[in-house]
């Protein structure tokens, strides 16, 4: 749920890979069979798996930006970014992982982010739009209940809880990555733990930079930075953050991510603000793994909590992680995310704390 774009201005980073852990970490899949790089059939076959969807809205139809990487009849993974406004391109650590273990994934750019449309209406902006776009996409690419699974970050976890809540008959699978189930719950967690933790002159003076609204200050995300960012959203120096993220910022659509999230980097003051799904969670029947970061600017323990009411799921904590988990913690991320799909797939998952 972090917006982040002026980092993107105020650093020079230089480009490095998406993940740096050695192959040796990468899981015990052996290589792909042929068949997983057969473009036999596909629309994309000669656009590296690119297909621009059109999508029905109250205002017209528009078109959004998909990749395909790979090809698996029974596994379909489509990524759901963060934001709102955020782009695809912070998921790029997944080919570092993804392709050795055979799984058929989709990057994907909602309306309004990087390479989709960006029309200006602000009436587009709602949750319940978002969830109709999803399906919409789903049907085009052709994902159903017997391969169809849906993995959303941050503010995709959100968009993909309402997903299930609605849809729930198209998925075989469900992945919540780092967002709670309450958005309440996030602003008392930011309230009661991550500002207490830090270093209360800082906080003073951000708490001053919001009160005069004036978040173009690059005072305040040069504050951030180092007091927030690097402890909670990745945690490294930020001039070593991966290309793939800064380019991510870079390209945020403010025009969607303040209206929803609000312009505030320690708390939720838009249209999500009264967002509460915690309640509801019992009715999501598909398995579910529900991964959260120790030092994640969303609460861990609040995941842990919400994945114990959905009735078919699974928890993976990445230990040494913020919000950015596949960068943080690579190995546990992936190989965990690896595991579930396969478990599903092959009819042997089983709930945290149960017995093989």
């Amino acid at each position: 749920m972090t917006r982040l774009r002026l980092i993107a201005t105020l650093l020079t980073v230089s480009a490095i890979g998406a993940c740096s852990k050695p192959a040796a970490d990468r899981g015990t899949a052996s290589a792909p069979p042929a068949s997983y790089y057969d473009t036999t059939g596909h629309g994309d076959a000669y656009s590296g798996g690119v297909r621009l969807i059109a999508v029905t809205t109250p205002k017209g139809t528009f078109h959004v930006w998909t990749k395909r990487v790979g090809n698996n009849p029974h596994i379909k993974l489509l990524l759901l970014h963060g934001g709102p406004g955020m782009t695809h391109e912070y998921f790029e650590a997944a080919d570092a992982w993804l392709p050795a273990a055979g799984i058929e994934y989709y990057y994907y750019d909602q309306l309004g982010s990087f390479y989709s449309d960006q029309p200006k209406d602000s009436s587009l902006w709602r949750t319940d739009r978002f969830v109709e776009e999803v399906e919409q996409v789903r049907k085009a690419l052709g994902m159903d209940s017997t391969n169809f699974f849906l993995l959303g970050h941050s503010w995709g976890g959100l968009l993909a809880t309402e997903y299930a809540l609605k849809y729930g008959k198209n998925l075989k699978g469900l992945i919540i990555s780092n967002m709670m189930s309450s958005i309440p719950a996030y602003n008392e967690y930011a309230t009661k733990v991550l500002m207490p933790a830090m270093d209360q002159k800082v906080l003073a003076e951000v708490k001053a930079i919001e009160a005069k609204k004036d978040y173009a200050n690059p005072r305040y995300m040069a504050l951030l930075g180092p007091n927030h960012y690097e402890k909670h959203l990745l945690r490294r120096p930020m001039a070593e953050w991966p290309d793939p993220v800064m380019r991510a910022l870079k390209h945020v659509n403010n025009d969607i991510y303040i209206p929803m999230q609000g312009p505030s980097e320690l708390g939720a003051s838009g249209k999500l603000e009264q967002w509460d799904r915690s309640a509801d969670l019992k009715n999501i029947t598909v398995p579910t793994l529900v991964i959260a970061g120790t030092y994640d600017t969303m609460d861990p323990k609040h995941m842990e909590w919400m994945s114990k009411q959905l009735p078919k799921e699974r928890f993976l904590l990445c230990p040494n992680s913020g919000h950015m988990a596949m960068y943080d913690d690579g190995p546990i991320y992936f190989n965990g995310l690896i595991k579930f799909l396969n478990d599903v797939n092959a009819g042997t998952f089983t709930k945290s704390g149960a017995r093989p």
